[in-house]
């Protein structure tokens, strides 16, 4: 899977510390009342509202197979070499790109095109128009609430990509990163996105070329 160009708009990486948390359900600075999630298409965010979108569950930074025949993506429990797994934080954000060459920051354009993201990810569920979790750090105002609804890898990663062969990520494929944890369901407050529909990304990554499920 090739990996897509940035973004032309101002979309800044910052580095990798936790991201800014806004205040829960913050409405949206053109006094609509709505917090900008709800409002705003996802290619018209700035770029510190696009960051807070990410939940920093670490789910998009692990290892992933794909099928060379069907084109299925599997997730495995094995996490990129810069993904710190206690944090879920990238050790090296800023040149993450630089350093691993698959490493995918998503874009309008490119969203539809990728079938792995988590589907508790924050930037596929408002590109399909739908609210944020209430565990997502802008409406619970706790970045903690992400791994209280055991939506994170904390605790749940086999080791780095370094440690492992190919045939050995094929025995560490998990179904966990693509379900949604038993009581994780539900919006903000209201539930309901009021916004238009947009598709746009979050960094993630993609399946490196070598990586093919036999």
């Amino acid at each position: 899977m090739t990996s897509p160009e940035d973004t032309p708009r101002d979309n800044t990486p910052r580095d990798n510390a936790a991201p800014d948390i806004a205040a829960p359900d913050a409405p949206a600075p053109d006094g609509s009342g709505q917090p900008f999630w709800r409002t705003k298409p996802l290619a018209a965010m700035s770029a510190t509202e696009w960051e807070s979108l990410c939940d920093g569950c670490g789910r998009c930074c692990l290892v992933k197979l794909e099928d060379e025949d069907t084109g299925q993506v599997a997730y495995t429990d094995v996490a990129c070499r810069l993904l710190d797994a206690d944090t879920c934080r990238c050790s090296d954000y800023e040149r993450r790109s630089e350093i691993v060459s698959d490493c995918v920051r998503l874009t309008p354009e490119s969203l539809a095109e990728l079938n792995w993201l988590p589907p508790t990810c924050a930037y596929r569920l408002v590109g399909e128009g739908k609210d944020l979790p209430f565990w997502h750090p802008l409406v619970s105002g706790d970045a903690g609430s992400v791994a209280a609804a055991g939506i994170t890898v904390a605790g749940k990663v086999a080791g780095s990509e370094n440690a492992f062969g190919l045939f050995e990520l094929v025995d560490h494929i998990v179904a966990w990163p693509v379900r949604w944890p038993r009581g994780a369901k539900g919006g903000a407050k209201t539930g309901v996105k009021t916004g238009a529909k947009s598709q746009t990304g979050a960094r993630g990554r993609s399946p490196k070329a070598d990586e093919q499920k036999p």
